[in-house]
């Protein structure tokens, strides 16, 4: 984990001691909810983000409305991976709503509803670093919720609660635990990881072919993006499956052995 402490990227000192909790459910994810620079994202452009964690903390710091004594969040993510210190481990949060600070720690990615509005790849490896050091270290059960689970908000936006839905898998692979491959039948084995929003290799390929040789409209290009998932869940529904818009175990036997309709 490419970590950076408050003192590393120049926090304030919170308005008051933060509040100790032992621990916690999980985890819930966040996005910026505003307009976020889509150059940000640039390999060159890193150096920017410390800055832009200065920003967010001088905000929250001026909210009247909320009085946050610090930045809300227990940890950032910038589009380069790095995961940005915020309130930190066994500190209460502010971000997710009230009455329901206590139950999760909080990780805001820096995308928003306007500009950068989809995780990079990087971005998503360091939600999960961030998660796993929070779990780690800070007591974190293992949910992994979005802001809106519980609270009315349109937080974290689509793309990024897609990902949570489909489990938080990292970039080209999965958060499950990855056992000997379930038989489909006739067709080849299911690869044991679950293909969701942002994934992509030759398993990504292969389904992608294979439904497209069904007469399903999809780009094969080993990438699985929105399309692909819109795909899925129309072929999960068209074969009486849960429409997640992920392929596991049943769908990709589906793919193979379902009767062409």
């Amino acid at each position: 984990m490419q970590l950076i402490t408050r003192d590393q990227w120049g926090a304030r000192p919170p308005k008051s001691d933060f509040t100790f909790i032992g621990s916690t459910q999980g985890v819930k994810v966040h996005y910026e909810g505003t307009e976020v620079p889509a150059d940000l994202a640039n390999s060159d452009q890193h150096g920017r983000c410390a800055g832009r964690m200065r920003d967010i903390q001088a905000s929250h710091q001026a909210n009247q409305q909320e009085k946050y004594i610090c930045i809300a969040y227990s940890a950032v993510v910038c589009p380069h991976g790095y995961v940005f210190e915020g309130r930190g481990l066994h500190h209460l949060q502010a971000a997710n709503g009230p009455g329901l600070n206590s139950q999760h720690y909080s990780v805001c990615a820096m995308v928003g509803d306007e500009g950068l509005t989809s995780p990079t790849d990087a971005q998503l490896g360091g939600i999960r670093d961030a998660i796993e050091w929070l779990r780690r270290d800070g007591d974190a059960g293992n949910e992994i919720k979005g802001h809106r689970d519980g609270y009315a908000t349109d937080c974290p936006g689509e793309p990024l609660y897609r990902w949570v839905q489909a489990g938080a898998p990292r970039p080209g692979g999965s958060t499950a635990p990855v056992g000997p491959p379930p038989s489909t039948g006739s067709g080849p084995a299911w690869p044991g990881r679950y293909l969701a929003d942002y994934c992509e290799g030759p398993d990504v390929l292969l389904w992608q072919q294979h439904m497209a040789a069904r007469g399903w409209s999809i780009s094969a290009d080993g990438k699985y993006g929105p399309k692909s998932a819109a795909t899925c869940r129309a072929f999960q529904a068209d074969k009486g499956l849960e429409q997640d818009g992920v392929v596991g175990a049943k769908t990709w036997a589906a793919t193979w052995n379902s009767p062409i309709t």
